[in-house]
Parts: C-alpha cells; sequence; structure tokens
C-alpha cells in the first residue's frame, strides 16, 4: 500500500488543536503507513502541544486582525503574505494527498494555498456559527464536517457533512471510573463536586465569579475543583490554602475529573460543549461575549434549547448565579432532565466518521 500524506493545520486554543489530533490519530489508526505535518502559527500554543502528541509542526507567521487599529493589523497584509508564500513552500515540499483544517489562524492561508494547488481539503467546523475564514475557505473546500445543524446559510449545502466534533476517546465510558478520578484527585466521596472549566488559557470573568462566591459554594457542602487556566494560575493559586478547594492551571486526566464531578460550569467553546454532551453531567454555561460573532452564546443555545443545561449570561452573574446554582444543587429532577437531555445530543463517532469524509477524497 502507498504511503498516504496528509497535513492537519488547526491552532490558537485547545478547541482547535485537540481536535486536529484526534483526527490524526484517528487517520494513523486506519492508515497505519501515513506520514503526517501540522502547520501552526508559530506563536501559539500548538508549537507545544503537537509535538507533545508525536508529530511533526511547522510555523507561519500570521495572527488574527484585533477589532482596532493596532501596529498588529498593520502587519496583518505582510504576515498573510508571508503565510501564504510559507504554505505553497510546505505543500510543494511534502506533497500531501489532503489537507485538513480545523480552524485556527494558520489553517487560512494554508487551505488556500491547498486550494489554488487544487489538493484535496477538508474543513472541520467546530462552531454553530462559522468564522469568516471557514466561510471563504468552503468555497473550493471538497467536504466540510460540522457539529452543528442549519449551517446550509454558511456553506455550500451539498458539501456539509453532519459529524460532531472530535472528542478525546478516553471520556466514552467515564461512568466507570468515578472512584478512580476521585482518588486521583485527592477528592471528598462524601461531598458533591463542582468542577470549573474557563478553557486552555483561562476566563477571566468565570475566575472572578468563583472568587466572589467561594465561600456560598462551600457553604452549600460543595467541593470545588477549579481550573483557572494557565493566564490566571499565580492570581488564584492561594485558594489551594482553603479546605475543599483544588485550583489548577490545567487538567491532566480530563476523563477523572468529568467522572468524579457532579455539576459543571464551564465556557461554551465548541470542543467543551462537544465534550460535556457525552460526559452528561448537569452543567451551566458562561458563554464568553469577547469572541468572534458571539459563536459561544450560540454553541450554548443549541444545547439550552433542547433543554440540555443552564445558559447564564455574564451581564447576569450578579443577580442569578446563586439562585440558579442552589435550585440546580437541590433539585434532583432537574439534574436528571438536563443530564439525559444533553446526552442525546452527543455524537460519539465523530472522529470516525470524519476520517470516512477524508478517506473519501484520497486519489
Amino acid at each position: 500500500m502507498r504511503k498516504l500524506k496528509f497535513i492537519i493545520s488547526g491552532g490558537g486554543t485547545g478547541g482547535h488543536i485537540y481536535p486536529a489530533i484526534a483526527i490524526a490519530n484517528e487517520l494513523k489508526s486506519r492508515f497505519s503507513e501515513s506520514e503526517f505535518l501540522f502547520v501552526g502559527a508559530s506563536d501559539k500554543m500548538e508549537m507545544q502541544k503537537i509535538p507533545q502528541a508525536g508529530y511533526n509542526i511547522e510555523g507561519l507567521w500570521i495572527a488574527g486582525l484585533q477589532r482596532k487599529l493596532t501596529l498588529q493589523n498593520m502587519m496583518f497584509p505582510f504576515k498573510l503574505m508571508s503565510s501564504l508564500w510559507k504554505s505553497r513552500k510546505i505543500i510543494k515540499k511534502f506533497k500531501p494527498n489532503v489537507v485538513i483544517g480545523t480552524g485556527g489562524f494558520a489553517s487560512g492561508p494554508l487551505l488556500q494555498m491547498a486550494n489554488s494547488l487544487n489538493i484535496p481539503t477538508v474543513i472541520q467546523e467546530q462552531n454553530s456559527y462559522p468564522g469568516i475564514t471557514n466561510k471563504l475557505l468552503s468555497k473550493k473546500a471538497n467536504a466540510i464536517c460540522v457539529a452543528y445543524e442549519n449551517l446550509e446559510r454558511f456553506f455550500p449545502k451539498h458539501k456539509i457533512v453532519f459529524t460532531g466534533n472530535p472528542v478525546r476517546q478516553d471520556l466514552l465510558n467515564i461512568e466507570t471510573k468515578r472512584q478512580e478520578g476521585i482518588s486521583y484527585f485527592n477528592l471528598d466521596d462524601d461531598k458533591k463536586t463542582l468542577l470549573i472549566l474557563g478553557g486552555s488559557l483561562g476566563a477571566r470573568r468565570v475566575n472572578q465569579l468563583i472568587e466572589k462566591e467561594l465561600d456560598f459554594l462551600l457553604a452549600n457542602g460543595i467541593q470545588v475543583f477549579w481550573q483557572c487556566g494557565k493566564l490566571y494560575y499565580e492570581e488564584y493559586q492561594h485558594f489551594n490554602e482553603k479546605k475543599n478547594v483544588q485550583v489548577v492551571a490545567f487538567i491532566d486526566r480530563m476523563d477523572l475529573i468529568y467522572a468524579a464531578a457532579d455539576f459543571v460550569i464551564s465556557r461554551s467553546g465548541a470542543s467543551s460543549v462537544s465534550e460535556l454532551c457525552l460526559v452528561g453531567k448537569p452543567t451551566i454555561f458562561i458563554p464568553s461575549p469577547n469572541v468572534a460573532e458571539d459563536h459561544q452564546t450560540k454553541n450554548a443555545k443549541a444545547i439550552i434549547d433542547k433543554n440540555g443545561a443552564i445558559l447564564l449570561r455574564e451581564n447576569e452573574l450578579e443577580e442569578k448565579f446563586e439562585t440558579v446554582f442552589s435550585d440546580l444543587i437541590t433539585n434532583e429532577n432537574l439534574q436528571t432532565e438536563l443530564s439525559q437531555n444533553i446526552k442525546k445530543l452527543a455524537k460519539p463517532n465523530a472522529t470516525k466518521d470524519i476520517v470516512e469524509e477524508i478517506s473519501k477524497l484520497i486519489q
């Protein structure tokens, strides 16, 4: 069998990186002799995370446009030209069979160049509201794997495949791992556990909320496992001195903490939402309002509309948080209803289905 070659681009946040790695791992298990190259933005977290997962990566000098006039914006045309030129060089040298983009700054120039060189491309769109890059790339892409319904208004209908988002395969049977999770993270088996997720970098507003409400949470007999993100760890690590509170920058075993958790408060980035559907714990989503097209609110709404989670906007936290949280932890019928409904929205075979679409394009 001939050696297949794949270039995958995705980065900027864990939400773009982990799906890219999941797709690569699944391709590798299906085509064991294949070769992989990742392409990312040279100053972003993918430059560390991808090699840690065992893959090679090349960096492009690219960044997004800021919303106000900055020096970075004035540099954008130069960065774009540089990235297009380097993408062309990478593609010509590596000669991929298929190029796959999971979002992030680097995937724009790379897929654009692959399209112009007539190499099949696949877009994996994680959000319920696509960014401008993927809308532009979709015109020439061969397949667009999406995680939400009703994206025909953004993409050519005949190219859309509803697959769901790739998620860590170790989340598939967390029901059996509860005791392991409790002992791994040193939790009290007699207390309910609240898991707080702010994304890989952290979420300032969520952290401020937990800081303010910590005594309220503890007074309700809850133990708190708080992933504050690496940008905020120094500021919040002193709360580790409090009984029944653990503050971490990053969680190395998501499967075990999900297994141990009873309730979750989370941002609603696409990959978090997909994971939480699989995990099925009662969840409060606090979408970030500072993202393009407010897509986190739209991601959360897709779950809320099916009565699968609770939505709290940042501007409602002061007045509503305590009431909403008390209601959740005291109402077992509500907990069961949210769990059952969010689980119905899970797509456990997403990675396999995406790789199936990629396989169809191998000439």
